[in-house]
């Protein structure tokens, strides 16, 4: 059996050379598939992970419909190359969970009721997993549906705080995932200040989960801002291209 790494180093960084309350590099670009009605896609240090959003459209099967709003559909899947070892690409438990947890935390901020009778499909890829896909898996979705036009009241970000050594860390890595004793995946809609998923697999104390909602509130303030740069950027970009015909 492996011997388990050293997580926090002496100076007091991580395994990687961050400080406790620093994100790892985030990326965002929206409007990345052509194909698709909204596109995102997000990096957290090695973690990749793209979204695409197609409707409001007709929902099927018509059994399926709701009278007074739009019915949204999440399917969250990891690619098979997206581990070290190979992933069977069928769905498991995990995935059928995750793509629930994020549907319902999307329903928060989607304006359904403007869509009566109508479907919202959103599909997540994992490229790359190392630490934190379900957090860069719902910053994701909530681009890609921005980026559909569809009205939110909020954008969603995710971002997860864990406990490593006894010590609080943002934005947790797959090693940190691994030997941690606690993981809190959070999505907040910043600008609502609204918490719209919260998961919490080991213990936390109060405190702690008081020092831990105040890093992850911090730390979706600077995601936020890059992700409404990104979509900031795409639409520029589509003015110019406008002019210039």
């Amino acid at each position: 059996m492996a011997s388990k790494p050293v997580l926090i180093r002496e100076d007091g960084r991580r395994i990687d050379g961050r400080l406790p309350d620093e994100l790892r590099p985030v990326k965002i670009t929206v409007g990345v598939l052509k194909n698709a009605n909204g596109s995102a896609l997000v990096e957290y240090g090695g973690t990749k992970v793209i979204a695409a959003a197609y409707g409001p459209r007709e929902a099927v099967p018509r059994h399926m419909v709701i009278p007074d709003r739009a019915i949204l559909r999440v399917r969250y899947h990891m690619a098979p190359f997206s581990t070290e070892e190979r992933k069977s690409p069928a769905p498991t438990r995990r995935e059928i969970e995750l793509s629930k947890v994020i549907r319902e935390a999307l329903e928060a901020v989607v304006f359904t009721n403007m869509f009566p009778r109508t479907g919202i499909d959103v599909f997540i890829e994992v490229l790359q997993a190392d630490g934190g896909t379900r957090t860069a898996g719902l910053t994701a979705a909530s681009l890609a549906l921005a980026d559909a036009g569809i009205p939110m009241k909020d954008l969603v970000i995710g971002v997860a705080v864990g406990k490593v050594d006894g010590v609080l860390v943002l934005d947790v890595n797959e090693l940190e995932d691994q030997y941690g004793e606690a993981d809190l995946p959070i999505g907040i809609a910043p600008n609502l200040g609204e918490v719209v998923l919260f998961q919490l697999n080991g213990v936390l104390t109060r405190e702690e989960m008081k020092t831990a909602l105040d890093m992850a509130f911090k730390a979706s303030e600077q995601i936020y801002k890059i992700a409404k740069e990104s979509l900031h950027n795409k639409y520029m970009k589509m003015i110019e291209e406008v002019k210039v015909q």
